[in-house]
């Protein structure tokens, strides 16, 4: 006789719902045109805590709001910008009633996967290793990697079009935090010095330039906050450079924003730019990035789906990893679900969460991402089973299986690469050399956390052995044992 075991995980088929928004005191008089309007959703956005305040009314208590204005002030990497669309995907209460205003909504608002990273507060923050030691600002070192302004050339094949500074959202964990959004009382940001028309013309005179460049990553910022004519023109004049052949425009708003690629005049021109490049032979694709299965909603499909209709080839998703947002086999697998079943959406990547400061309660351990990824590995088609990725600095991409060597109990893990990036072009040793990636600090056991405290003066002597080394092309050199 036989038993039956269930599986690991249950695979359940579940209906995309958009969330009420007039449950919120702010919008119940919102009318659903007014609401699938780009142009209000961006005029909704909520930018500080008087404004999530005239919104939420007695929700949530004022010990919350004090929270959030502490991190603001002493933590936050990005300014707030959140549009309705995703704050509405905060405990939605599609599955059961709405907490109670106060003391139950406001605890059921701290756990919401989405607030967790889109609205930080200080209590989520580590208070004994709230960054790494080694964060920093542009931690992938892709300003060292600009071929022009605005242009990183990283990797042999392909670069990354930085278009512009600023999103429909910021991300709390921003790994463009040192250029991207608004400055913070913690980070003054970087500025383009250049003018729009004149950087992109360089950015296309480098590709016309460098024939071994195949692949162009579109993005910035988000290229949603740029007038749709501007991308277009953009668009066109990299179709016409014979080598290039991927175009992959990279916005989070079709996820934070659908509202504007369900624009007219978006939709047609998206149309016209896939038909071109399906005249040149060159593979158009967006890449969005949706972390938790609860901000895919209807309009997020429909938006998707526009855009496939429109030509694109795919519309991919890249994650982030990130603690008590999607840290478990059942939240990645429930969001991949719901992003290829219900939104035609692939499943792409999930990277781990850059070394950026203040990061360190989102950050997980190489270890734990090792086994993410053998958990969710059999449910999901091949072409849509999401890889885990370490991005480790002057690496790029790696799987998390293809460390080299792993240092538990210290949390470093060592990679090797196979080619050199634009700036190594001299460098005899970048392909026999080890690189490092550190785990979270809080990850590691007792003994490997003692051995980080008492580093003291050697640890600062390394850091600044870093920055010369960045300063001169040697950091990579550089490990701490």
């Amino acid at each position: 006789m036989s038993t039956h075991v269930e599986q690991p995980y249950a695979y359940r088929r579940r209906a995309l719902v958009e969330p009420d928004w007039t449950r919120l005191p702010g919008w119940r008089g919102v009318t659903e045109q007014e609401w699938a309007s780009a142009q209000w959703q961006r005029a909704h956005c909520v930018k500080n805590v008087k404004q999530l305040r005239e919104l939420m009314g007695d929700l949530l208590t004022d010990d919350f709001y004090a929270d959030l204005e502490r991190d603001q002030a002493d933590r936050a990497t990005m300014s707030m910008l959140v549009p309705p669309q995703m704050l509405n995907t905060m405990v939605p209460a599609t599955e059961g009633e709405m907490p109670c205003a106060g003391a139950d909504f406001t605890a059921a608002f701290l756990a919401d996967p989405v607030r967790r990273y889109m609205l930080p507060v200080f209590s989520d923050r580590r208070t004994d290793w709230p960054s790494h030691p080694f964060a920093t600002r542009d931690s992938l070192h892709e300003h060292d990697m600009w071929a022009v302004e605005g242009l990183t050339h990283r990797y042999p094949t392909k670069v990354l079009a930085e278009m512009l500074p600023t999103c429909p959202q910021y991300c709390g964990h921003c790994t463009r935090m040192d250029l991207v959004g608004n400055s913070t009382p913690q980070v003054a940001k970087l500025k383009l010095a250049g003018k729009p028309v004149d950087r992109y013309s360089a950015m296309l005179g480098y590709l016309q330039s460098t024939p071994s460049v195949r692949d162009v990553v579109v993005s910035g910022g988000d290229v949603a906050n740029m007038p749709w004519k501007n991308l277009e023109a953009f668009l066109d004049k990299l179709l016409q450079i014979e080598n290039i052949r991927d175009i992959r425009l990279a916005t989070k708003a079709l996820m934070g924003l659908p509202q504007h690629w369900l624009q007219e005049d978006v939709v047609d021109g998206v149309g016209r730019v896939a038909a071109k490049a399906c005249a040149h032979g060159v593979s158009l694709a967006i890449h969005t990035h949706v972390n938790n299965a609860a901000s895919v909603t209807p309009l997020v499909a429909e938006a998707a789906k526009a855009m496939l209709a429109a030509g694109v080839r795919d519309v991919r998703n890249q994650g982030v990893l990130m603690r008590g947002v999607n840290d478990s086999p059942e939240a990645l697998l429930d969001l991949s679900f719901a992003l290829l079943d219900e939104a035609m959406i692939t499943p792409y990547y999930f990277y781990m969460c850059d070394m950026i400061p203040f990061s360190e309660h989102w950050r997980m351990s190489l270890k734990e991402a090792q086994e993410l990824q053998h958990a969710i590995m059999g449910y999901l088609p091949g072409f849509a089973t999401p890889r885990i990725v370490c991005d480790v600095p002057f690496v790029g991409k790696r799987w998390v299986h293809q460390v080299e060597d792993y240092d538990t109990e210290r949390g470093m893990s060592f990679w090797r690469k196979n080619y050199r990036t634009s700036i190594e072009g001299d460098d005899v040793e970048a392909l026999s050399r080890e690189y490092v990636y550190y785990d979270p600090l809080y990850t590691l056991p007792k003994k490997g956390q003692q051995w980080w405290r008492t580093q003291g003066d050697a640890l600062e002597a390394h850091k600044a052995a870093v920055e010369r080394a960045t300063s001169s092309r040697e950091a990579s050199l550089l490990v701490l044992h």
